[in-house]
């Protein structure tokens, strides 16, 4: 007489679902200290451009300094492509923490070695030259961590919290981002600009560097997903599998790239450029634009969960398509009202608006990104489609806002901006299947 095996409600054999349990925690914290490392350094280096700008450049031309210093900013992300090929390629093919591991290497390593160069000032040309091979580097890791850490958090997850697992995706991301601002504006109010302009910038990129073993060591614990288990071990089959929709993966990469438009322009504008709009169109102080993105940073966090809980319950497009309209309908009278002589609260009030809008896409986004592809293709067709996208639009978002504001001399421009990612964006996400529903292929 044959025995079956007790399982639990989720349809998980009683023996395994203690261990998968415990896996799905350490996968969480393995997959989120990476995240955080990463855009630790990604928003520093924003919060800091205009020092940066000012050592590492021609400083004679304060605009022009600062240009280049954006477009350094974008040349991380015009490498991230070509690290999302290649580490996507990778993972699909020996797994995603062989691809974590390799991809938080080179964070630590590029992270740290930002806070060591010399300036233009000691070397000339050089130290643009060497800034900018950091910058590479870090886009380049960058390009697999991303997809590799969505990919991983979702396919570790119970079916129906998908969406839960994968917003904390961007959870980590900005507990990455209000660490890098925390320290920044922590720095900033503590040591004065001058002191900040002379050594204080290296600190922030250094402290990255120190504790980037102790992430390695948690992320060498983590183990395998069972998603890319079950999907190496099955023999390879042309088409879909049985039972799923039929796929085509150019029209899911054409998908990822267009959807995610409107968070990567809400993301790096709101966050990495507002240090600098602030300063410079709201008149506010740097402590005070550096402490607004802190709490609308915390503010997005929170609402990206929520939102992720949501979309396991009334479908990813819901959350998507409410952001979309949301960002096209209150872009324009929401930036009017930041530059019509608003006192700070009232700016750091619309400023938290704006996050929380992104919170509610982003909390949708890494489940739906996912969902899009097949286990054994996944990892190279997310990171691949994703990271051409937020090249485009979100490693140049600052140098596009700025260079937008300086052609038309109208500051309320940056509206515009904001709106055509909406409109691109919802577009494409009423092409999206639901997929909250569906079993993970």
């Amino acid at each position: 007489m044959l025995v079956q095996a007790a399982k639990t409600p989720g349809g998980i054999p009683a023996a395994d679902a203690a261990p998968r349990s415990s896996g799905r925690t350490v996968a969480v914290v393995g997959a989120g200290v990476g995240n955080v490392l990463e855009w630790y350094d990604f928003t520093v280096y924003a919060y800091l451009a205009g020092i940066i700008g000012k050592l590492f450049f021609d400083s004679t031309n304060e605009t022009a300094a600062l240009l280049a210093t954006f477009a350094v900013f974008g040349v991380g992300f015009v490498a991230r492509p070509v690290g999302g090929i290649l580490i996507g390629l990778f993972g699909d093919r020996y797994g995603r923490k062989p691809a974590l591991l390799l991809t938080f290497a080179m964070i630590a390593v590029s992270t740290g070695v930002i806070g060591l160069l010399p300036t233009y000032a000691s070397i000339g040309l050089a130290a643009p030259i060497l800034l900018v091979v950091a910058r590479l580097m870090q886009g380049v890791s960058a390009g697999g961590e991303w997809g590799g850490a969505a990919s991983f958090l979702v396919e570790w997850a119970p079916p129906h919290r998908r969406g839960f697992f994968g917003s904390m995706h961007p959870c980590a991301i900005c507990i990455g981002q209000l660490l890098g601002a925390g320290v920044t504006a922590g720095l900033t109010t503590a040591l004065g600009s001058e002191a900040m302009t002379e050594w204080g910038w290296r600190v922030p990129f250094l402290l990255g560097g120190l504790i980037a073993p102790i992430g390695f060591l948690v992320r060498q614990r983590v183990h395998e997903t069972p998603a890319f288990k079950q999907a190496a071990a099955a023999p390879a089959v042309a088409g879909s599998p049985a039972g799923a929709p039929p796929f085509s993966m150019a029209k899911a990469m054409m998908l990822a790239f267009a959807f995610p438009v409107l968070q990567s322009v809400l993301t790096y504008v709101f966050l990495s450029y507002f240090p600098t709009f602030g300063q410079r169109y709201l008149g506010l102080s740097a402590s005070t634009a550096l402490w607004s993105t802190v709490v609308a940073t915390a503010v997005m966090g929170a609402s990206a969960l929520a939102s992720g809980a949501l979309s396991d319950v009334y479908g990813r497009r819901t959350c998507l398509l409410a952001a979309c309209g949301l960002s096209l309908v209150l872009a324009y009278p929401l930036i009017h009202l930041m530059l019509d002589g608003a006192p700070a609260g009232r700016i750091v009030a619309l400023h938290v608006a704006f996050a929380a809008i992104n919170g509610l896409f982003l909390g949708a986004l890494a489940s739906a990104l996912v969902e899009l592809f097949p286990t054994a293709r996944r990892m190279t067709g997310l990171t691949t489609a994703y990271n051409l996208q937020s090249m485009l639009f979100g490693g140049f978002a600052p140098f596009i806002a700025s260079w937008l504001i300086a052609a038309t001399g109208q500051p309320i421009s940056l509206a515009f901006f904001v709106m055509f990612g909406a409109v691109l964006s919802g577009l494409a996400v009423l092409a999206l299947r639901e997929t909250a529903h569906e079993q993970l292929q």
